[in-house]
């Protein structure tokens, strides 16, 4: 309980640091700006972690498991 009292602190300061600004969080994204900025990071991830081998290794042990 002592948590949640903090946290409503912490939010009201964030909130008056914004509004000096002259600027508000709205607390929502719109899901296409939000891809936009997640995408090419997991695109990197992807290239960097060798994710194209996995892919190929997950779709053949499917492959095999299914009988193909």
């Amino acid at each position: 309980m002592a948590d949640t009292a903090a946290r409503s602190i912490s939010r009201t300061r964030a909130g008056e640091a914004f509004a000096s600004f002259g600027v508000r969080p709205s607390g929502r994204r719109h899901p296409l700006a939000a891809a936009a900025m997640v995408l090419p990071l997991a695109a990197v991830l992807f290239v960097v972690f060798g994710g194209w081998d996995q892919v190929v290794a997950q779709a053949s042990s499917v492959g095999v498991m299914l009988g193909r």
